[in-house]
């Protein structure tokens, strides 16, 4: 059972602020490990902040050595009420920078909230004054982590770290989308008109077109999730990637099956056609905006497999 803080004595208190100073500072070091490679000038930051943790488990080491000899009992957070259990940082790859300031502030409020309760809590004067200057040097940590980007890092480096994160956003985000909408797109226009052209009928085609868009979903999305794990590509969570893909090939394929739902075929059939081209327009700009691919490039190589596909699904379907 976990002890309530009002029962800690002074020994304990000081106990459990050397081993969170301890963690925190290893914390700190994980994050500017996996900062360094992305954003170096932000792994600075958290370098720095991990030396002054070390500074603070050495000060409140040598109060308790004068107070309390050598051994310290292992008390750890999970043993007091009310501390907030975190994550390992070594399971969370790749790191965000929103994802890190939120850690980092949220470490160090409730540090300073520690080290507030604890000074009012013990009696010994020298040690109720090193428990309230660190919650004072805590407190400016915090701030520095909420402007980490803004006012600590030159705008060279906050170049260099926004290019980063874009690099990152492309990635993890665009990349598994774009496959997906452009799959879900350009796939699925084949067996949708070829069911209209062979039917002639906007309920048929309709039908053809939901399945074919949840089925290109699933596939795409299992595909996308199983082809790596992001620890080597930066590509990130595979889930992630997985939910991305899956919903942008399901959304790229229901996008010109939706006309369908109008009950004159030949009407549904051009505004689908409509759809068709508007969505690879759409394809070409992200293709241009996200992936540095000129325009005119990109759209000549997304219109001509989407017109080459839609023509072979009118084919099949009026034989």
């Amino acid at each position: 059972m976990a002890k309530s803080f009002r029962e800690l004595s002074e020994r304990e208190i000081l106990a459990i602020a050397i081993a969170s100073e301890e963690e925190d500072s290893r914390i700190y070091g994980d994050i500017a490990a996996g900062l360094e490679g992305d954003y170096p000038a932000t792994a600075k930051v958290f370098e720095g902040m991990q030396q002054q943790e070390i500074e603070h488990r050495r000060r409140l080491f040598d109060m308790y050595r004068s107070r309390f000899g050598e051994h310290i009992p292992l008390i750890r957070r999970q043993d007091v009420k009310g501390f907030v259990q975190r994550r390992p940082i070594w399971l969370v790859r790749p790191l965000g920078m929103r994802a890190v300031r939120g850690l980092a502030s949220t470490m160090e409020l409730e540090t300073r909230r520690f080290y507030q309760r604890a000074a009012s809590q013990v009696e010994h004067a020298s040690t109720r004054e090193l428990l309230l200057a660190l919650g004072e040097e805590e407190r400016k940590h915090s701030a520095l982590a909420e402007a980490l980007t803004e006012r600590h890092l030159t705008p060279d480096a906050r170049h260099e770290e926004d290019a980063a994160e874009r690099r990152l956003f492309v990635l993890q985000i665009v990349q598994p989308g774009l496959a997906g909408l452009m799959d879900g797109s350009v796939s699925t226009l084949a067996p949708l008109f070829a069911a209209a052209f062979a039917t002639h009928n906007s309920f048929d085609a309709l039908r053809v077109g939901f399945a074919a868009s949840v089925g290109a979903g699933i596939s795409m999305g299992f595909a996308e999730a199983l082809s790596d794990d992001g620890s080597m590509t930066g590509r990130g969570k595979p889930l992630l990637r997985g939910i991305v893909c899956g919903l942008m090939t399901t959304a790229g394929g229901i996008g010109h099956t939706l006309p369908f739902f109008i009950p004159d075929f030949r009407t549904a059939t051009g505004v689908a056609a409509t759809v068709v081209a508007a969505e690879l327009v759409v394809i070409s700009w992200i293709r241009r905006r996200y992936m540095d691919t000129p325009f005119l490039q990109a759209a000549f190589q997304v219109i001509v497999g989407g017109l080459l596909v839609f023509l072979a699904g009118v084919l099949i379907g009026s034989s």
